[in-house]
């Protein structure tokens, strides 16, 4: 719990409830083209969208996702994951959640958390945690981040060392890893300075991931047995002097990338073209798509939670 608190002190505040509102924030969209030529596809953010105010009040949110029909989201130094619905608002979902920040579906329907107190786990049908990894090399992991699956079941995850006192970390580096179906743990890169947000393309041929410290995302073609090759920068969103970095991100069923960046959501094409751009008041931690035909952007911001329409949906 110690280590936790000393990293993210600095973004607590006291907690007295959660207040709703309804507050519409400019929405900045640009289109990019490369060659000069505009990319042929829908596009992917409405003209004149807006961005809403879901709920607010919390600490530090993180890893949202779409669950049974509601949206549930971390809140990491409150050591909770929060449900929300239009019709009740916000509620306790899991506490205490092991300081849960990324949140994924595996492939049976269950709930995936990546848990700063240092394992990737599934929540089971009576609410408790079973640990699916937790060491590598016989060492400790350092503080999961977040997570995707694919469809066979595979999980990918990062594993940074937030939250872990620089004297308990048992790992020197942070790792990609790969969870086969049947648990065995791989490590994919140790490359990355700080991964973070990772996500596959709808095909599950691509994994993409985030690096916060150098603000950058790197793609990898995936290869038949699970592992990866061909790394390369996808892209580095840039505005000097706007507040945030590449962490949490998704993808639409058209393989465009939401990412969130410097200001706001940045959403590019499969081929690393820009086509639009969220501004967001607060820095942007994460995001994920839900809504009953998945077509609502939700985003989580440290104290607040947000969402915009969108007119791709998510990918499943």
């Amino acid at each position: 719990m110690n280590r936790f608190i000393h990293m993210w002190a600095p973004f607590r505040k006291p907690y007295g409830g959660l207040r709703r509102g309804l507050v519409c924030l400019a929405l900045l969209i640009g289109v990019a083209s490369i060659g000069g030529s505009a990319v042929a596809q829908q596009r992917p953010v409405p003209k004149g969208a807006t961005v809403e105010l879901v709920d607010d009040g919390f600490e530090f949110t993180e890893g949202p996702i779409w669950y049974q029909g509601t949206l549930l989201f971390s809140d990491i130094p409150a050591n909770t994951v929060y449900q929300w619905t239009p019709d009740d608002g916000t509620s306790v979902f899991m506490k205490p959640s092991g300081h849960a920040n990324g949140l994924a579906i595996d492939s049976s329907g269950q709930l995936l958390l990546a848990q700063h107190d240092g394992q990737v786990g599934r929540r089971t049908a009576d609410g408790s945690v079973t640990v699916l990894a937790n060491t590598y090399g016989g060492k400790r992991l350092n503080s999961p981040n977040d997570l995707t699956v694919a469809s066979d079941g595979t999980i990918y995850f990062t594993d940074p060392p937030y939250g872990v006192d620089e004297n308990d970390r048992e790992l020197s580096f942070s790792g990609v890893y790969r969870l086969s179906p049947n648990g065995e743990l791989t490590l994919l890169t140790k490359t990355f300075a700080r991964p973070n947000g990772i996500c596959l393309s709808p095909n599950d041929s691509t994994l993409y991931v985030n690096d916060s410290r150098e603000t950058r995302i790197r793609a990898y073609d995936v290869t038949e047995s699970g592992g990866i090759e061909n790394g390369r920068q996808f892209a580095a969103p840039t505005d000097e002097g706007a507040e945030g970095s590449t962490d949490g991100m998704k993808v639409d069923a058209q393989g465009n990338l939401y990412t969130t960046g410097p200001g706001g959501v940045w959403v590019y094409s499969p081929d690393g073209t820009q086509q639009a751009r969220i501004a967001v008041p607060k820095a942007p931690t994460n995001l994920a798509f839900g809504g009953p035909d998945r077509k609502t952007l939700y985003i989580t911001a440290r104290p607040h939670v947000y969402r915009v329409p969108v007119n791709v949906p998510g990918a499943e």
